[in-house]
């Protein structure tokens, strides 16, 4: 095989990824951070601390704003957030002992959300995520651990049915299994 060959081959190869990538349908939306809470997050973070900016040196910090991949050289913070207390103030739930914070990467300044995507954020072939499931009072009422497949849209996507055939399940907080990482939210439709 030539060269002229080889990169054409690994061209064509790369193409049908990206189309198998980009034309993957999701059959759940996985929420970022809100505006709102995004805007608060940036002056005093969860725990009461004052967000402290940096700029990113090598980049692959998972931003829950826009739930991408970070790149070198742009400004991020690593704010404490507490998405279960934020759910419970939009709902009127109460989840008691079940209300964490953990430490979560955003863009330092308004980044305008997630692009329109069909893909589930931060789907790593391998990687260990948990698949939390909560009640409409914001309490736990199981969940599971996911190896994430090759076919990241397919495992989440059986994750979120199995986890909504119980009626009790009101939204799901995906999470980094290495690092307790809030990853991003699913919402009941």
């Amino acid at each position: 095989m030539t060269t002229q060959q080889a990169t054409q081959q690994a061209t064509e190869q790369t193409t049908e990824q990206t189309t198998e990538q980009t034309t993957s349908r999701t059959r759940w939306a996985a929420r970022p951070i809100s505006a709102a809470a995004l805007e608060e997050l940036r002056d005093t973070d969860d725990a009461g601390r004052p967000c402290v900016p940096y700029t990113d040196p090598e980049g692959g910090a998972p931003l829950r704003c826009c739930l991408r991949l970070s790149e070198s050289g742009e400004r991020i913070a690593l704010v404490q957030y507490a998405p279960l207390r934020r759910w419970a103030a939009e709902t009127s739930a109460t989840p008691g002992a079940y209300d964490e914070q953990g430490p979560v990467f955003v863009h330092a300044e308004e980044c305008g959300g997630p692009a329109p995507s069909d893909a589930y954020p931060f789907t790593h072939s391998g990687a260990l995520r948990t698949v939390r499931r909560y009640d409409e009072q914001g309490r736990i009422v199981g969940g599971r651990l996911l190896e994430i497949p090759e076919d990241g849209a397919q495992g989440f996507d059986h994750a979120f049915a199995e986890a909504f055939e119980d009626p009790q399940v009101a939204l799901v907080h995906v999470r980094n299994v290495e690092y307790g990482c809030f990853h991003f939210e699913v919402r009941r439709a």
